[in-house]
């Protein structure tokens, strides 16, 4: 016989959909949605902005705005320093708030699953 009740999982297994379930992954993904989700929603608007304004008022996007520099290519330029900028930023929110989440949970399921 073993000291297992029914239903929960073997000594040794890890039963996922209750580490779904738990406050500390729903946390971790609260966490996560809370900043992608709305700098997603940014970026899209700005880029289809750019894409708009270069459809449809040519002659405000060819200004120029120094030398052969016109405002279109400002914001183009701007597409790429966004992206960069976006990028470093999610690293360094996810090196600070998501990993250390991350990383207490792997350690646990690691610790379960050896049967600690």
């Amino acid at each position: 016989m073993t000291d297992t009740p029914p239903g929960a999982p073997a000594k040794g297994r890890i039963d996922y959909i209750a580490e779904e379930n738990s406050p500390r992954f729903r946390e971790l993904k609260r966490t996560h949605r809370s900043f992608v989700f709305p700098l997603s929603v940014f970026f899209l608007v700005w880029y289809f902005v750019y894409v708009l304004l270069a459809g449809w008022a040519k002659d405000f996007m060819s200004q120029p705005v120094l030398g052969d520099m016109t405002v279109g290519l400002l914001i183009g330029l701007g597409q790429f320093a966004t992206t960069l900028i976006i990028t470093l930023w999610y690293v360094r929110f996810a090196n600070t708030k998501l990993d250390p989440k991350s990383a207490a949970i792997r350690e646990d399921l690691e610790k379960q699953e050896a049967g600690a």
